[in-house]
This record gives C-alpha cells, structure tokens and sequence, in this order.
C-alpha cells in the first residue's frame, strides 16, 4: 500500500475528489495548509501599506491505497490540479507498513 500526499490549490479540491471517486477512490483526509515554494509568497496592500504575505493557503489530500491504483491516482491529481501556473503543489508518495481499523480491527487491504 502507498501513502499520496498531495498539495493543491484550494479551489481545486472539489475536481479532484470527484475525479478521483470515479476512479473508486472515496476514502481521504483533507487539511487546509498553508506553505510555500518557488512561489516564496506575494505582497498584498491593506488600508493602503503594503505588506509581503509568506504562507499561501493551500489544501493538502491524504490518501492511503493499494499499489495498484497508485499511478492512475496520480496521473487524476495531476491532470485535475494542474493549471499551468506556479503553485500548482506538489505530490508524495510514501510505503505504508500497516493499516488498522480500530473499530473492527482489520488489517491493511480490508482495513483501507
């Protein structure tokens, strides 16, 4: 099994949930974020001073799934969330061990 962090724009949250339940992929963790890359943030004017703001609000997508599905998932992120420009995030992917559901105490695949 593999963990797929992704770091998107908010506004593209909605496509890519959808997108990627019609590839059967309906379980995940979504957490707003904030951070920045290359981007290194932008200046915005308030109350007419200028001021340099450093973290850009972004959504972060956790997904644990089986190999299997692992390329078609990612290929759906990236196809969703691109839109050419910079910020667009970034994806990680990450060996899971062990899986356990807490309420039946299933394990790995039956637990995901």
């Amino acid at each position: 099994m593999k963990k797929v962090e992704a770091i998107i724009k908010p506004f593209k949250l909605d496509d890519v949930r959808e997108s990627l339940a019609e590839i059967g992929i309906t379980g995940m963790t979504v957490s707003e974020v904030k951070g920045f890359g290359r981007q290194k943030g932008h200046t915005e004017l308030y109350r007419g001073a200028e001021y340099m703001v450093d973290f850009l609000p972004k959504v972060k997508i956790e997904l644990v799934i089986q190999d299997e599905l692992l390329e078609r998932a990612i290929d759906v992120i990236v196809d969703t969330a691109r839109t050419g420009k910079i910020g667009d995030g970034k994806i990680f992917v990450t060996d899971v061990e062990r899986v356990i559901r807490i309420r039946t105490g299933e394990e790995n695949e039956e637990a995901v």
